[in-house]
């Protein structure tokens, strides 16, 4: 059990290329996607409940039974539902262009926000997903978090200074950068999100959840926006902020289109991320 345990953290997730997913519903994601886990640990009771996924095991899959009580120290969580799987790490993408639609996260740093905000990616059509430093998306937690969706994205997690390339090479190829940000000096009144046209190609940034977006990053955008809201309310959790922002495209490609200043009301400003 002791290298289960040493998946808990991000070295030894590196050390054998191999990450740790906890739980009934992870499973069958692994298998819908058609993934190949290394080693099934189930309790005795939780294979005889589901015959049915361990027949859908690829061969190469090891099957191992344990108490619960190794269960549990395998695991992160305190009660697990009876199942843990090891997946190797899904194999590097290519980088380069990489499609219409990207997320770009600039050091965010809570496990269950980046995996909230994957499995809202997911949903809205992103196609690529660059992480400037930040959580781990491989740790349990964020897995858990994006109920699989982290298995799903390409995901890249970039060096210190890796992100401001990025988006460099993006506008490069074509596509516009669009921070989501706080009203200030820079931008006294940022534009709602909807009146942008985000069927265009679009990277959208977001930013750390208690600093915000870079400036040196504010420094590659082409556009910003905003999500206004009650003023009572300071900022929106990056994950809560994110929703609206990633689901837009795709209620405009689905026929709604972006609404303009002249067809719009102002609203007062708010922030995303914070």
């Amino acid at each position: 059990m002791a290298l289960l345990r040493d998946l808990h953290e991000a070295k030894g997730r590196r050390e054998q290329g191999l990450l740790l997913l906890e739980g009934t519903h992870l499973l069958q994601e692994v298998l819908q996607q058609g993934l190949v886990p290394q080693l099934l640990l189930a309790t005795p009771a939780w294979l005889e409940r589901h015959p049915q996924l361990t027949r859908a095991l690829p061969a190469a899959t090891v099957v191992r039974t344990a108490t619960e009580a190794v269960l549990e120290a395998a695991a992160t969580t305190r009660h697990p539902d009876g199942v843990v799987v090891t997946l190797p790490f899904p194999l590097a993408r290519p980088s380069g262009r990489s499609g219409s639609f990207v997320l770009a996260l600039d050091r965010l740093q809570d496990p269950g926000n980046l995996g909230t905000l994957l499995r809202t990616a997911l949903a809205g059509g992103v196609e690529q997903v660059w992480l400037g430093e930040g959580a781990d998306p491989w740790q349990p937690k964020v897995l858990r978090a994006s109920s699989g969706a982290a298995l799903a994205l390409p995901i890249e997690r970039l060096s210190p200074g890796g992100l401001a390339d990025r988006l460099d090479a993006a506008r490069l190829q074509g596509m516009a950068v669009v921070a989501a940000v706080l009203p200030s000096p820079a931008w006294p009144a940022p534009p709602p999100y909807w009146q942008r046209d985000w069927s265009q190609p679009t990277v959208l940034l977001l930013g750390n959840e208690g600093a915000g977006v870079d400036p040196l990053l504010l420094e590659r955008v082409d556009g910003v926006v905003t999500i206004p809201h009650n003023p009572q309310v300071e900022s929106l959790n990056v994950a809560v902020a994110a929703a609206p922002l990633l689901l837009e495209r795709w209620r405009q490609r689905s026929g709604g289109g972006a609404s303009f200043p002249e067809a719009s009301a102002a609203g007062p400003p708010a922030s995303p991320p914070g």
